[in-house]
């Protein structure tokens, strides 16, 4: 093989193992809050938005305009949320997985 060629396969090779490297490193730094939301809350929650109630978003202004500022508050709309909004009871999520969840919440769509 020639010597042009052999320093474009190692290129090509490097070039495929860095992002999956890099991948494995950012999977490990994301929160269990933020693995639990995709599970259970994005589908309706894209990006803290509300495919059901666009006014009813996961940002800061709109939680504070409707009372909802903690964490308990978070999970407590989980628990026993308005209509058009799945109920997750303890069976379906922990009260440990949903603190982390609003954890999450809270810190992510400031």
């Amino acid at each position: 093989m020639k010597p042009l060629a052999k320093i474009g396969v190692l290129v090509v090779t490097v070039g495929l193992a860095l992002p999956a490297a890099g991948l494995s490193a950012a999977e490990k730094k994301e929160s269990p809050g933020a693995r639990l939301f995709q599970q259970h809350c994005a589908a309706c929650h894209p990006d803290g938005g509300n495919i059901i109630k666009p006014a009813l978003s996961l940002r800061k202004k709109d939680m504070d305009a409707h009372g909802v500022k903690t964490a308990d508050d978070i999970v407590g709309k989980m628990r026993n949320p308005g209509p058009g909004m799945t109920r997750f009871d303890t069976k379906m999520i922990s009260d440990k997985d949903a603190k982390e969840i609003a954890k999450y919440i809270l810190q992510a769509y400031k």
